[in-house]
Formats: structure tokens, C-alpha cells, sequence
């Protein structure tokens, strides 16, 4: 018998999350949107939780237990709270993941204490590039060997920019191969320029231009064994479908609650067959997403392929999360398109996940 129920220390862990997510980042999701900022009290407050540090090593700092079924877990709940916010709380987890799963010792040391010491450390990504044909696993930025190192030139996009980092990932094409390099916030050549999107306001997003930076040969992921980055791909794509399927619950469920005290001709909206079918056709579709997302994250727990299942997870929850938001704008009516609602800001963010979000989140 196949049992889709969390353990009782996962369910533990979901509770948890969701009532920070309830107290701490819900109430400051609009403020959030309307300021271009993220609130520092959710994302130290996460950082003291321990959500992303969980899956780094013991010697390190963290938790010693990775399992991207409950980072799927988590970024749900915190998605549910608000998307912005629960990108910018998992930041971390695009260094981490990679470091501590692919990372030669010396790159582990070097990074991963510096993501669970007292404060909040954010962590960026840098794989989409701004072009109609972007494909994360086929990169244009190029990293050639010299005899310092890498020169590494190109540009990326939707690249998490938020004040404090200190490295970022970048990949890039060198030796006939996609693979990833880590490079300092402050290298020579290196310019950054914040985006203004038509979503996701609250995280900032920046476009990052490499002419001619130089790295060290110890700045390659792996070192000299560098290995492919499916896997960080793979389980990009399942965090964001996890993350999409948390944002999509929110829509759902406020949607269901405006629809049982709005008014019509004296009896609430929700007997109505017409929105009822919808929000019950708009659960169906996030369930299935949310089966996706965890039968991608169990292969990737279990060590077998999962590019095939990951970019179903992803391609199916991008879809749900546009769906799902749209129908919320139509179930409130007017009140829909007013930005004391929520569901505009649901609107706008899932449009952004429509477009090439795969470089936002790891589990």
C-alpha cells in the first residue's frame, strides 16, 4: 500500500512552519510586495528555525539530514505564506545544496558555516540567461580555462540579489560541459543591475553581467572531478513546484473563504454550481501538482533519475499556480483586481513562473 501521509517528525516540522509562516510572513506579504523588501524579522526568524541549515552537515553547523521531500514540505507552507518572502527565507539552499552535495572539502569548509552562523545569510543562483531560448542545461556564459584559473563571461537574469550575500553560483559552459563556479559578489568584471518584474516584487531579482572574471581553479564546483549539475536542476525545479503548490493552497483556500461570506441574491456565492465547480476543479488541480512534486523529491531521496519526474513537477505546478490565481481574481470579482486583496499579488507572481524561474530554490 502506497501511504502519502508525512511521518509524525515531518508532520511536526510542517506545523511549525506553517504557523510561522501564518504569523510572521502572511501578515507582511502585501507590505512586502508594495516596498520592493523583504521583512528582516521572517527572514532571521527563519534562519533561527533552522529551515535550510537542517540539511547541511553536522561537522558544518546544520542538521546532517537532507531529504528533499521535506524541503518540499517546507517550501510549501512558507509559499503558502507568501512566495517572495519563502524564496527569499530558502535563498541559502542555492549554495548549500550544491556545496554540501558536490562541493570539494575545502569549498565546504569555506562556505557552508558562513550559511548557518548566527544570522541570516542569503544565497544566489545564477543559471537563466535573457534570451527567449534559455536553457539551463545548454548555458551561453562561458567559463574558459587559463592559466589562473577561469575567465568566465556572459549574462544572467532572475539572479536572488538580496543585501548580504557574499557568493554566488554560476553556470556556465567550459569544457564542453554545464558546470558550476563560485564566484564572489565583489569580483572585478561583475555588475549587477535589479530588475523590475512583473511579480515576485518583494524579492530582489537582479540582472548579473560577467565580462572577463577571473577565478581560481579551486572556484569550480568539485574542483577538478566537476560534476554534471542535473541534479541541482532537478531539484530546482521540484522546489519551485513545491513552492508553486504552497502559493496556489493560499489562493484556493482564501478564494473558499470569500466565497462562503460573499452575498448574492441572499445566499453566500459558494452554493452558486458555478464557483463551486471551480473551487473544487482548483483543489483537484492543486493535489495533482502537489503528487508530482513529492514523487519527483522521493527519487531524488532514493538516488534514481529524476529529470524525467522534475520537469513534469515543475511544468504541471507552474501551470496549476497561473490557473489557480486566476480563477481566485475571478471568484472575488471586482475586489479581485483591488490591491487590498491578495489575489492580484497571487496573479502577478505566478505570471512569473511562467517564465524562467529555475534558479530561485533548492531542496
Amino acid at each position: 500500500m502506497i501511504d502519502f501521509e508525512p511521518s509524525e517528525e515531518q508532520a511536526l516540522i510542517v506545523e511549525t512552519v506553517h504557523q510561522f509562516a501564518e504569523n510572521e510572513i502572511r501578515p507582511v506579504a502585501r507590505e512586502s510586495d508594495e516596498s520592493a523588501s523583504l521583512s528582516g524579522a521572517a527572514l532571521n526568524g527563519a534562519h533561527e528555525l533552522g529551515l535550510v541549515a537542517n540539511g547541511i552537515p553536522e561537522e558544518y553547523g546544520g542538521g546532517g539530514e537532507p531529504s528533499a521531500m521535506l524541503g518540499c514540505l517546507i517550501a510549501e507552507e512558507l509559499a503558502w505564506g507568501d512566495l517572495s518572502t519563502a524564496l527569499g527565507i530558502l535563498s541559502p539552499s542555492l549554495l548549500a545544496v550544491p556545496v554540501a552535495r558536490l562541493g570539494t572539502e575545502e569549498q565546504r569548509a569555506r562556505i557552508l558555516p558562513t550559511l548557518t552562523g548566527p544570522g541570516f545569510v542569503s544565497g544566489a543562483l545564477a543559471a537563466v540567461e535573457p534570451r527567449f531560448d534559455s536553457d539551463v542545461h545548454r548555458p551561453q556564459t562561458t567559463a574558459k580555462s587559463n592559466a589562473d584559473g577561469f575567465q568566465i563571461d556572459g549574462v544572467k537574469c532572475q539572479v536572488p540579489w538580496i543585501e548580504g550575500g557574499n557568493d554566488l553560483l554560476v553556470f556556465a559552459e567550459s569544457e564542453g560541459a554545464t558546470q558550476g563556479f563560485l564566484v564572489s559578489r565583489d569580483a572585478e568584471g561583475l555588475t549587477a543591475e535589479l530588475e523590475k518584474n512583473l511579480g515576485t516584487h518583494g524579492l530582489p531579482l537582479a540582472e548579473v553581467a560577467f565580462a572577463g572574471v577571473q577565478v581560481a581553479p579551486s572556484a569550480r564546483l568539485g574542483g577538478d572531478e566537476a560534476p554534471g549539475m542535473d541534479e541541482i536542476i532537478d531539484r530546482g525545479r521540484v522546489g519551485l513546484a513545491a513552492c508553486a503548490v504552497g502559493m496556489s493552497r493560499a489562493g484556493l483556500e482564501i478564494s473558499r473563504d470569500y466565497a462562503k461570506e460573499r452575498e448574492t441574491f441572499g445566499a453566500p456565492i459558494a452554493t452558486r454550481q458555478a464557483i463551486a465547480f471551480k473551487i473544487a476543479d482548483m483543489a483537484i488541480e492543486i493535489d495533482g501538482a502537489r503528487l508530482l512534486a513529492w514523487e519527483a523529491a522521493c527519487a531524488l531521496d532514493d538516488g534514481k533519475p529524476a529529470g524525467r519526474l522534475a520537469a513534469l513537477a515543475y511544468s504541471q505546478a507552474r501551470r496549476v499556480a497561473l490557473k489557480v490565481s486566476d480563477d481566485a481574481v475571478q471568484i472575488f470579482g471586482g475586489h479581485g483586481f483591488i490591491r487590498e486583496y491578495l489575489p492580484e499579488m497571487y496573479l502577478r507572481n505566478a505570471g512569473g513562473f511562467i517564465s524562467s524561474f529555475e534558479a530561485l530554490t533548492l531542496v
